[in-house]
């Protein structure tokens, strides 16, 4: 087994070790995938919980026997400095921090599988454990393998290329260096869970491919502030109410023969989920710009000719809903909002309850789909729905479940607050399950946590206290939100709260609450930020701290803080300078500060065009409110950010220092949005205790 070349120590301190294990993720099975027959399970881990660096393994399900296919200490030293940029730039989208194989295509019996590796190309042979570099272009990018076996397509800069493993040749490219071939655009990788760009057909003759042209997109530029000597890296940045990139369809058969789909129709801008329903079928979903219409359409491969086989609407807009459509048969599966829930439809006929949220499709089989929904927001369970509305739950009792499926085999995942870590279990329908084997480092913290329902709302809020608290010792309180759409912080998983933990053992309360906006708590919930990220959000996390403290008098309402990252970070900001009443002192990483500048799907969901919705834009953007700082303000912000760009908070600061209020400013060098460097993780958790302390005390 491979060892890095440093060890985890348990008398390390808890910010060393939680960045040394990217938050005690390294080591855990990740990317598992199911054979069609149930034979075999494929999947990435590392070699410890301290080991960055994946390889790829096969379970055989029938004896539960791991096998290590492809250890890339073995086939390839890799310099991360030399990956491929579209490579970096996809690790980023999906928050990537680990590194060997990352991430892999297979056959849907998984008997073989590809990959990039530094750049280069590898096959895996998944029944006799082999595997061997096969001939390419050299900066290897998202390989496919198709449906027979016999060839891979892959990207290289702008072209998509094909290889059988010994010839190797371009399928297609075009001049010019704004149009690129067989990658997803930004918007898709960031926004709307498409991380690819093509597609085998199921025959493997033809490769649905997409072509992406951003020269009307805004060239914006990342700077490397450190060395002046280094040109600007520019980008192509789509912020709210500019242009996107120009997507279109072609289907380029091997014989070099092209179909031009015409989706788009002047209509829709968004192109969100592809799929081959067969050899000459495809199924797309579009969005409109406002993303108030959503469409399923069906396009002949053959011909280009597109069909519209379902449409969706929504006054405010219409949620993406990863894993679907799908076809059962010649019946399309959707999820919509219908009745005040989110709810599986087959033919637009609702089939799941409205007492609960279906939150992701798994699998769908001819008579029958796996979910997973919630019926309460800080759990998810697995459900196998019947089309004939039978309902049959794979998952009972607390904690946060998932799953895997195929037509052969079920793998369940499962996070609670009794365990640390997450346990995933594989079987065949039989009653038999293996466990798959986790190197995932102890975390040596069990949570002193207690989930809360607080005010009239019934806000989910967790509040986690020092573990060695004694009643009658007045703590100070941390709010530890995150607070916005598409993600939940208060949840059955013990995982979730190990550094609000590590703040509480410093000295704090801490408070972490899921407002109005967040998922799982039906669509009505989720829309009651539509046109103002600020407001509900905000008074959401003040609610919850009032109707807390009310229960706890241990908790001093004169010393409250307020940190977060990303929107939490947003959030942290807001609440110093629109209720300095309320929160005394505020951290704010990676802060979004003028929407303007965010991007156009995710910003114009909620806030509509700026062109049009202009004051909902006014009433969201926090240098408007600069004057007002009266509390200690400290901004962090990766100066590499292209996601939110450092201009959020530079122009912030520029701001608060024209209005003559002091603040601190944390600026990370060469720091992404993810801060994946381990020593930058663990000195920002330092450094953010240090600063609240300082400005807490009296």
């Amino acid at each position: 087994s491979r060892r890095p070349p440093y060890g985890l120590g348990v008398s390390e301190s808890f910010p060393r070790r939680y960045a040394r294990t990217q938050r005690f993720t390294l080591g855990a099975p990740r990317n598992l995938r199911l054979g069609r027959d149930g034979a075999r399970a494929a999947f990435l881990r590392s070699g410890a919980g301290d080991d960055p660096v994946n390889a790829l393994w096969v379970l055989d399900i029938a004896t539960g026997t791991e096998t290590l296919v492809a250890d890339p200490a073995r086939l390839l030293a890799v310099d991360e400095a030399d990956l491929p940029a579209a490579e970096r730039a996809r690790r980023e989208r999906a928050r990537e921090g680990a590194s060997g194989i990352v991430s892999y295509d297979a056959d849907d019996d998984l008997t073989g599988a590809v990959f990039a590796l530094g750049g280069r190309l590898f096959r895996a042979d998944l029944i006799n454990h082999t595997t061997a570099e096969l001939v390419a272009e050299r900066g290897v990018y998202d390989p496919r393998l198709d449906p027979t076996g016999t060839w891979v397509a892959y990207v290289v800069g702008t072209s998509l290329r094909v290889t059988d493993g010994k010839s190797d040749r371009e399928l297609i490219s075009e001049s010019g260096d704004t149009v690129s071939w067989g990658s997803a655009e930004f918007i898709a990788g960031e926004e709307m869970f498409r991380t690819r760009g093509h597609w085998w057909s199921p025959d493997g003759s033809r490769v649905l491919v997409e072509r992406v042209d951003v020269a009307d997109v805004a060239v914006w530029y990342v700077s490397s502030v450190t060395d002046p000597a280094a040109e600007p890296r520019p980008m192509r940045y789509p912020a709210a109410g500019t242009d996107n990139a120009a997507v279109s369809l072609a289907v380029i058969g091997l014989d070099g023969t092209r179909v031009d789909i015409d989706w788009a129709q002047d209509e829709f801008e968004y192109l969100a989920e592809v799929m081959w329903r067969s050899d000459t079928e495809v199924t797309l979903t579009v969005q409109t710009r406002d993303q108030r219409t959503l469409a399923v359409l069906g396009a002949d491969a053959t011909t280009g000719a597109v069909t519209e086989l379902a449409r969706d609407h929504d006054d405010r807009w219409v949620e993406l809903v990863d894993g679907v459509p799908k076809w059962a048969g010649d019946a399309l599966v959707t999820v919509a909002d219908r009745d005040g829930a989110r709810r599986l439809l087959v033919d637009g006929v609702p089939v799941t309850p409205v007492d609960i949220q279906v939150q992701r499709v798994v699998h769908v089989g001819d008579d029958h789909a796996v979910v997973v929904a919630a019926s309460e927001p800080t759990e998810s369970q697995v459900f196998r729905v019947g089309f004939d509305d039978e309902i049959v739950p794979l998952t009972v009792g607390e904690g946060v479940h998932g799953a895997i499926a195929s037509d052969g085999a079920l793998a369940i995942t499962h996070a609670s607050l009794v365990r640390t870590g997450t346990r995933t279990r594989v079987g065949r329908g039989d009653g038999r399950t293996i466990e798959l084997v986790s190197h995932a480092a102890d975390p040596g913290i069990e949570p002193n946590v207690e989930l809360l329902r607080l005010g009239d709302r019934e806000l989910r809020a967790a509040l986690v206290m020092p573990r060695d608290h004694r009643p009658g010792r007045r703590l100070p309180v941390l709010l530890d939100p995150y607070g916005g759409p598409h993600a939940q912080r208060v949840v059955h998983s013990r995982n979730a709260y190990l550094a609000s933990q590590w703040f509480a053992d410093q000295g704090f309360a801490v408070l972490i609450v899921d407002g109005r906006g967040t998922p799982s708590r039906g669509p009505a919930w989720e829309r009651e930020v539509w046109g103002d990220l600020a407001s509900a959000p905000l008074d959401d996390q003040v609610e919850a701290l009032h109707a807390v403290a009310a229960d706890n008098p241990d908790l001093d309402l004169d010393r409250v803080g307020i940190r977060g990252w990303s929107f939490g970070g947003y959030l942290a900001a807001l609440g110093v300078l629109r209720r300095p009443d309320v929160f005394h002192a505020a951290v704010a990483g990676a802060p979004v500060t003028d929407w303007r500048l965010y991007d156009t799907h995710y910003t114009e969901r909620y806030l509509g065009h700026p062109a049009e919705d202009a004051g909902s834009y006014e009433r969201t953007d926090l240098t408007a409110d600069a004057a007002g700082l009266t509390r200690p303000l400290l901004l962090i912000h990766g100066l590499a950010d292209d996601n939110v760009v450092a201009a959020h908070t530079l122009q912030l600061s520029q701001a608060l220092l024209e209005a003559g209020r002091p603040h601190e400013v944390l600026p990370l060098s060469g720091v992404s949005h993810m801060t994946p460097q381990e020593v930058v993780a663990e000195n920002l958790l330092l450094l953010q205790v240090e600063f609240l302390k300082r400005s807490l005390s009296r």
